[in-house]
């Protein structure tokens, strides 16, 4: 039987970006340590972590001598190679288990999982080749969306096609030698469960959260999503579905597109913390990241409930490209919480910090959260009324 690992202990983190950060923020609260390791110094993980090691995930004798330093190892993003991870279960265990990374990070992997465990997924086709891409297309229709297999996020490594005409370009401009197509969904919106299962079988999910995406980049998420309470517990069972398939422990997302005649299809899986998660760290009993804590150190599951309706929005380094950002007029709006990540160097498209609104409603939160936004280029309107952009997740 695996031993609980209690505060005080020291948890490695493969990756040091955003998600590593916040979850070193619960551990260390929780009085644990924490170790970062990743190709890089000066880290969003690294900045608060106890040890920050640079080195290469391929370099496999210093995954070995990271694990041998630890209580247990998990990750932050799903691109960390499947042998990194075995290299370090040699020491230490990973959790999730390596097993899990293997099947999430490669689209075709995942969806063909998902397939065969009964759950449903977007159509999809495999394509190796040009002449495959075709066959796809007469299988699937278009418009649809070509995707590298393995190593896409936030859009990258993706495009649209419309026209059969198309098939020949996109197949070289991706790159790769294994794609999957995807038929286009004509849904009415997207949504995500983010949930946790611990190493007692035991699982706790946050309920649906509803997503806006700008320019395939998650914009905002407003939680609880305003959606059919039987949807979102069809949604949360399916979730729930999957994590005992796969036999997480630790924290999961399932992406959702909800059609527009109602029904579920699993768009993609995040095998930790995710983005659409981040309101949890200041709007629930326990936040995503906690919840990963405590999942992979064989403690019980905290509450997920739900204190105030909120609603989460990305900062992208495109605030930056007219100076800093005006955070004093920002922190003028007190239901709003600002979370910077330590990155140096904004770039348009790169994911600085986000903020979170609570508020009576999901929709308020959206409101106040975007109002926030908005301040940080100094678009206040007349009167001392905001000009927002501002998003509506409406019923469908």
């Amino acid at each position: 039987m695996s031993r609980t690992i209690l505060p005080g202990a020291k948890v490695g983190v493969l990756g040091s970006g955003q998600l590593g950060r916040m979850f070193a923020i619960a551990a260390r609260r929780m009085g644990y340590r924490v170790h970062t390791l990743s190709p890089a110094d000066d880290t969003p993980t690294g900045q608060v972590a106890d040890v920050e090691i640079n080195a290469a995930y391929d370099h496999l004798d210093a995954i070995r001598s990271f694990a041998r330093n630890v209580d247990v190892v998990t990750f932050e993003f799903e691109n960390v190679p499947a042998a990194t991870a075995a290299a370090a279960a040699e020491f230490a265990p990973v959790r999730p288990d390596g097993a899990v990374l293997h099947t999430t990070q490669n689209r075709l992997r995942e969806k063909t999982f998902l397939t065969q465990a009964g759950f449903a997924v977007t159509p999809f086709a495999a394509v190796r080749s040009a002449e495959e891409l075709k066959q796809a297309i007469g299988k699937l229709g278009l418009p649809a969306v070509l995707k590298t297999a393995g190593w896409g996020y936030d859009g990258k490594g993706q495009i649209k096609l419309e026209s059969a005409a198309e098939a020949d370009a996109a197949w070289t401009a991706l790159k790769t030698d294994e794609a999957v197509l995807e038929a286009w969904v004509d849904y009415e919106c997207e949504v995500s469960v983010v949930a946790a299962r611990g190493m007692d079988g035991a699982i706790v999910d946050y309920g649906l959260i509803a997503n806006t995406h700008s320019n395939h980049i998650l914009d905002v998420s407003a939680a609880p999503a305003p959606l059919p309470a039987d949807l979102a517990e069809e949604a949360s069972q399916i979730a729930r579905g999957v994590l005992d398939q796969l036999k997480v422990v630790g924290v999961l997302c399932v992406e959702f597109f909800v059609t527009r005649s109602g029904k579920l299809w699993i768009n993609e899986l995040a095998p930790r913390p995710h983005n659409s998660g981040h309101l949890t760290f200041d709007a629930c009993i326990t936040s995503q990241f906690e919840q990963q804590l405590r999942a992979i150190c064989g403690l019980p599951l905290g509450s997920t409930e739900l204190l105030r309706p909120a609603a989460m929005a990305n900062l992208l380094g495109d605030r930056w490209q007219q100076g800093e950002p005006d955070w004093a007029a920002m922190c003028e709006l007190p239901n709003v919480k600002l979370h910077l990540y330590g990155k140096a160097e904004p770039r348009p498209g790169r994911k600085m910090g986000h903020l979170t609104a609570l508020a009576r409603d999901a929709q308020s939160a959206i409101h106040d959260v975007l109002a926030a936004r908005d301040r940080l280029s100094g678009r206040v309107g007349k009167r001392g009324t905001l000009a927002t952009d501002e998003t509506r997740i409406e019923h469908g």
